[in-house]
């Protein structure tokens, strides 16, 4: 039984193999990046900063951080730590950035100590992306069905809140004191095809070990849905979040917004700083730390300048751009993005491309 989840959960970062093709479009070509007038010569970097914000500080343009700081295809995917205390300089003639005291981002970290590491600042606001890091966010049809389950609630209770206790059969062996508890949500829908993804992982709570065991006996540490018997557990894990530079992809990339995170797809609407699923990924060539721009689809509205008599009187709106997010967990088909700079409300099927 210990396997057959353990299995199980292994596909949890998966959806199925085959990939659908991004549509092809033109890029425009690459303009020089242009410096604010009121960029910082120096900037000392204090906690809280991130590399995204330090970017906007100095071009309207975040996403071309490497070209802000010359790094290499190999430095974007691990970028030299940057440390609160560090001193930035800003090179004008160069429209470039570097660690003042003659470090540059192409030169290897430093050696510090274990409690200032773990202060180098991530890409973007870690406490927001932190919880999507360790879950499963997308999972096959089946992809819960060997996972340990709820089977009975203490004292009966039907639905289960903080504080209570439930026994679980299917942990077995496992060492793991920290479970997730989950239950399969809606269907993550192509909408250009219509193809089912996959289905949404809905986090429901966290829950510790009491009692090993089979059945086990879990007591819930923190609820945000009702939980109740049938539901999932998953292992916990360590949250890692990503320090690669912002990017936009190297190749041309073009999907569609599938839903906001915990909503069911063509409903409702996201602002800043909120999570989004996207129907591209791995199989079209995402990665984490890229960056892709928001458009709202232009409307088709009648061409006022032709009699309403005739079959061209129709006039489809070019796409608006009104934002920017920024990928940070890839699956197969589908990504979950951070809204980051936006002007209006994201919609589910408002289009991404490169920025």
């Amino acid at each position: 039984m210990h396997d057959q989840w353990r299995k199980s959960i292994t596909t949890l970062a998966f959806v199925l193999a085959w990939a659908v093709g991004a549509p092809a479009f033109a890029q425009a070509p690459k303009t020089p990046l242009a410096m604010k007038p009121d960029a910082p010569d120096r900037y000392v970097v204090v906690p809280g900063d991130t590399l995204w914000g330090i970017a906007q500080r100095y071009t309207d343009s975040p996403w071309r951080w490497p070209e802000l700081w010359n790094m290499n295809k190999d430095q974007i995917k691990n970028p030299h730590r940057i440390y609160p205390g560090n001193v930035i300089v800003l090179d004008r003639a160069r429209s470039q950035l570097a660690l003042a005291g003659g470090g540059t981002v192409k030169l290897s970290p430093r050696v510090r100590a274990e409690s200032t590491a773990k202060a180098a600042i991530p890409s973007i606001p870690p406490a927001i992306i932190e919880p999507f890091l360790t879950r499963p966010l997308v999972v096959e049809p089946d992809g819960l069905d060997q996972a340990p389950s709820i089977v009975a609630a203490e004292e009966s209770r039907v639905i289960l809140e903080n504080g209570n206790r439930a026994f679980v059969r299917g942990i077995g062996d496992s060492k793991e004191a920290t479970w997730f508890v989950y239950r399969r949500g809606a269907p993550l829908v192509d909408p250009d095809n219509n193809t089912t993804l996959g289905y949404e992982a809905i986090y429901l709570g966290t829950a510790r070990v009491v009692r090993a065991g089979e059945p086990a006996v879990i007591q819930l540490t923190s609820v945000t849905q009702e939980i109740g018997v049938g539901d999932k557990l998953v292992p916990a894990g360590k949250a890692e979040v990503p320090t690669y530079a912002p990017r936009a992809p190297s190749s041309a990339v073009q999907g569609r917004v599938i839903s906001m995170y915990g909503k069911i797809a063509r409903v409702g609407e996201a602002g800043a700083q909120t999570v989004i699923s996207i129907n591209r990924g791995k199989s079209q060539g995402l990665e984490v730390g890229h960056v892709l721009a928001l458009y709202r689809p232009g409307a088709t509205v009648a061409d006022a300048s032709r009699p309403r008599d005739t079959s061209a009187g129709a006039l489809t709106l070019p796409n608006e751009r009104y934002g920017l997010a920024f990928v940070f967990r890839v699956f197969d088909r589908v990504s979950y993005a951070l809204v980051m700079n936006i002007s209006r409300p994201v919609n589910p099927l408002d289009v991404v491309q490169n920025p």
